[in-house]
């Protein structure tokens, strides 16, 4: 474990999305982290689903843990109020500091930049440079599309199919905890 609370990163959009259950899906992620005493590492804005998990995980007294990329600060409404708050340089840093302060991995909806999160994470899941589990919140089948192309690749002969394996795809929050529970337990 990397802190005296296990950690939990999660990656999500800047942006709500279009379902009002994606927002949902935020907040109950974020008093799930803290009812179990979980630290929250996430890219510190305040916007989109970010910002809605930071805030849930803050109202039940959670961990926070932020890294941010300064040319974001303003971009993403940087929240200051959190245990701790790193302000890198690049945006490579920032997955860094993340990836280094996290003992598991929680992809919410989000965008090409969750996707960039998700496929480096994997990818270093693939090349054995870590055993972290890797959990995609699938609400409402957001991510359906994604794992059809994780299979294509396999299908195609671009991955083993131990790639899947190391991917959980969990329906809903109680899904995403029961994954959690035993990986950090």
């Amino acid at each position: 474990m990397n802190a005296a609370l296990p950690s939990v990163c999660v990656f999500c959009g800047s942006r709500v999305g279009a379902d009002p259950e994606y927002r949902r899906a935020a907040c109950d992620l974020g008093h799930m982290l803290a009812a179990n005493k979980w630290r929250l590492v996430y890219g510190a804005g305040d916007i989109g689903l970010m910002g809605e998990v930071a805030r849930a995980a803050q109202s039940t007294g959670g961990g926070t843990f932020g890294v941010i990329p300064r040319h974001l600060l303003d971009r993403e409404v940087g929240r200051r109020a959190l245990d701790t708050l790193v302000v890198t340089e690049t945006m490579h840093e920032r997955k860094k500091v993340m990836f280094m302060n996290a003992d598991a991995i929680v992809v919410l909806p989000g965008g090409a930049g969750s996707l960039d999160e998700f496929f480096e994470v994997l990818t270093w899941r693939q090349l054995g440079l870590h055993a972290m589990p890797i959990v995609l919140a699938n609400i409402g089948g957001y991510w359906d599309p994604l794992v059809d192309l994780l299979a294509h690749v396999i299908g195609q002969g671009f991955a083993d199919a131990s790639l899947m394996g190391f991917v959980t795809v969990a329906a809903d929050m109680a899904a995403v905890e029961a994954t959690l529970r035993a990986a950090l337990s």
